[in-house]
C-alpha cells in the first residue's frame, strides 16, 4: 500500500510567513547594490533588516511546530490581506533608516503604495533617494505584481473572486464545483505548483524588457526599475517618469509592447481559461482593450486636429504624429493602471492649443486592465459583461419576447455574470464615494479627494500628478489622510468582494 509523503517544511509554513521570509531575503539585493556603490550605511540597513526578518520568520516557524495552515483558500486570502496591509510595516524599516529624512508613516505609505502596485510618488525629487532606495521601491512593486499573478490562479479563482465571479459557477467567496483544472488539489500544493510555473515567466519577461531598454540606450538602474514597473503596472521610476529617461521613443515603444500583458491573462497563461481553445482573437478583454486603445487616441487626435485647423493651416505632420503616439501610449498606460506618461502627451496641447482633460485618464484608470493580471480598476471583463447586458436590454425593447442565446464572444460570461458585475461596480462606486467623503472631512478639496480616491482604488498612483489641474503633494497631507489612503490602496488591490469574503463564518468557525 502506497504511503502519502509528508509535506516539506515550506509546505507547512503559513503563506504569510513564506512571503515575509522571501521579502526579508530580497532586502539583500539593494544591500549588495548599495555596497557596490560604496554606500555602506544604506547597505548595512538593508542587510541587517533582512537578517532580522529571516531570524523572526525562523523563530515563529519553530514556535508553530509541525502544525500547518488549516483554513484552506480562505486562510490564504487572509494571508494575502496581511501581505498588503501588515508586511509593509517590515518593508518600511530599512527604507526609513536609510533615508533618515522622513517619518516612518511616510515610509509605510510608500511601501503600501509599492506592494499594491499603486506607485504613488511621495518623494517628488528623485535625487532625494539613493539608487538602492529606488531599486527597493521598484523591487517591492515587482514582488507585489508577482503575488497578484500567483494569487489570481491559486487563491482568487477557486473562491470566484477578483473578476472570476463573472465567469465561474460558484458564488463569490465560496469555492465552485470545478473552478479550474486544479480544483481538487490541496490549496497549499496548488499554490506551490502555480508559483513554480509562473515565477520563471514573470522574471523572464522582466529580464527581456530590461535588456531591450539597455539596448535602446537606457541606463542600467533606470532600465531595471522601468522593466519591473511595467510588468507590475506600478509606474515607479527612479528618474521621475519617462521624461527623465534616456531611451526616448524606442523605450516607450518597448514598454508599450509589454503593457499588453496587463490587458488579458491569456497573453501569458491559460490556467484560468473557462472555455476550450481560448485565444486572444476571441478574448473579450483583449478586444475591448484594443478598441479603447485605438478609439480614444483617435478621438483625441481628431479633436486636436480640428482645433489646429482653426489656429493655423500649416501644422507640421511630424507634430501630429508625435501627438497621436503620445495619446496612444498614455491611454494604454493608464488603462493598464501603469501610469507612465508619454513625453509626447503634452505635444497635442502645444500643437493645437487645447489641453487634454485629466478626466479621461481618471475614467481609463477606473476601467482598468484584465482579470487576473497586475492591473487594477473595475477590470475589462466586468465592463464587457455590462456592455453585453446593455445590448440585451436594448434588444428586448425592440423584441420583448426574444430569447437570448450565447453569442460567439460571451461564452466566458455566466448566466448572472452581468448582475454580479453590476453589484461590484456599485460597491466600487459606493467605496469611492465613502473615501471621497472621508478625505473631504479631513480638509481636502473635492477635486483633490476625487483624484486621490480613484488613484488609490484603481492602484494608479501617477494619476495624482497628472489628472489634477495642480499636482497634489502627498507629503503635505495629514497623517489620518495617509492612513485612509493606505487602507484604500489595500482595498483597491484586493477588491471589496474579497474583503467581504473574509467575513464569512467559514473562515472563523475553526
Amino acid at each position: 500500500m502506497a504511503t502519502r509523503s509528508k509535506p516539506g517544511l515550506v509546505m507547512r509554513l503559513p503563506l504569510f510567513l513564506m512571503i515575509w521570509g522571501i521579502a526579508a531575503l530580497s532586502m539583500w539585493v539593494p544591500a549588495i547594490h548599495a555596497e557596490i556603490r560604496k554606500n555602506h550605511l544604506v547597505s548595512q540597513n538593508f542587510f541587517f533588516a533582512g537578517l532580522l526578518g529571516l531570524v523572526g520568520v525562523t523563530l515563529i516557524a519553530l514556535a508553530l511546530g509541525r502544525g500547518g495552515p488549516r483554513h484552506g483558500s480562505l486562510g490564504q486570502l487572509l494571508a494575502l490581506l496581511g501581505t498588503f496591509a501588515l508586511l509593509p510595516l517590515f518593508l518600511a524599516l530599512p527604507f526609513y533608516e536609510a533615508l533618515q529624512t522622513t517619518t516612518y508613516l511616510n515610509a509605510y505609505f510608500d511601501m503600501v503604495s509599492a506592494i499594491t502596485t499603486t506607485g504613488a510618488n511621495l518623494f517628488e525629487d528623485p535625487a532625494r533617494l539613493d539608487g538602492a532606495l529606488h531599486l527597493w521601491r521598484a523591487q517591492v512593486g515587482w514582488m507585489g505584481g508577482l503575488v497578484m499573478w500567483i494569487a489570481a490562479s491559486a487563491i482568487l479563482a477557486p473562491l470566484s473572486l477578483g473578476g472570476f465571479e463573472v465567469t465561474a459557477r460558484g458564488q463569490p467567496g465560496r469555492a465552485a464545483a470545478t473552478p479550474n483544472a486544479l480544483a481538487g488539489v490541496d490549496p497549499r500544493r496548488r499554490l506551490v505548483r502555480i508559483t513554480a510555473t509562473l515565477t520563471p515567466v514573470y522574471a523572464g519577461l522582466t529580464v527581456v524588457v530590461w535588456v531591450m531598454l539597455l539596448i535602446s540606450g537606457e541606463t542600467g538602474l533606470t532600465a531595471l526599475c522601468h522593466a519591473m514597473s511595467v510588468m507590475a503596472t506600478s509606474g515607479i521610476s527612479p528618474v521621475g517618469g519617462l521624461s527623465g529617461a534616456a531611451s526616448g521613443i524606442w523605450g516607450e515603444a518597448i514598454l508599450f509592447l509589454f503593457m499588453f500583458f496587463a490587458l488579458s491573462r491569456l497573453t501569458f497563461s491559460t490556467d484560468t481559461a473557462t472555455v476550450k481553445r481560448a485565444n486572444l482573437a476571441t478574448d473579450p478583454e483583449f478586444r475591448t482593450g484594443l478598441l479603447i486603445i485605438l478609439g480614444i487616441p483617435l478621438l483625441l487626435f481628431l479633436r486636436h486636429w480640428l482645433a489646429a485647423l482653426d489656429v493655423s493651416s500649416d501644422g507640421h505632420p511630424l507634430l501630429a504624429l508625435e501627438a497621436w503616439w503620445g495619446a496612444m501610449f498614455t491611454v494604454m498606460s493608464f488603462l493598464t493602471t501603469t501610469g507612465f506618461e508619454s513625453v509626447f502627451w503634452d505635444e497635442a496641447g502645444q500643437w493645437s492649443g487645447l489641453n487634454t482633460p485629466g478626466l479621461i485618464l481618471l475614467g481609463l484608470s477606473v476601467i482598468g486592465g484584465g482579470v487576473a493580471t497586475t492591473a487594477g480598476g473595475v477590470k475589462l471583463l466586468r465592463v464587457y459583461a455590462l456592455y453585453l447586458n446593455g445590448l440585451r436590454e436594448m434588444e428586448r425593447l425592440v423584441h420583448p419576447s426574444s430569447v437570448s442565446g450565447e453569442g460567439r464572444y460571451n461564452r466566458r460570461i455566466q448566466k448572472n455574470g452581468a448582475f454580479i458585475a453590476w453589484i461590484f461596480f456599485m460597491m466600487f462606486a459606493l467605496t469611492l464615494t465613502l473615501v471621497c467623503v472621508v478625505l473631504s472631512a479631513l480638509g481636502l478639496s473635492f477635486d483633490q479627494a476625487i483624484v486621490l480616491s480613484i488613484a488609490a482604488l484603481s492602484t494608479t498612483g501617477p494619476l495624482i500628478d497628472v489628472a489634477a489641474d495642480t499636482p497634489i503633494r502627498l507629503a503635505e497631507l495629514g497623517g489620518l489622510a495617509k492612513v485612509v489612503l493606505c487602507a484604500t490602496m489595500v482595498l483597491g488591490r484586493l477588491e471589496t468582494l474579497a474583503i467581504i469574503a473574509l467575513i464569512t463564518p467559514d473562515l472563523w468557525r475553526n
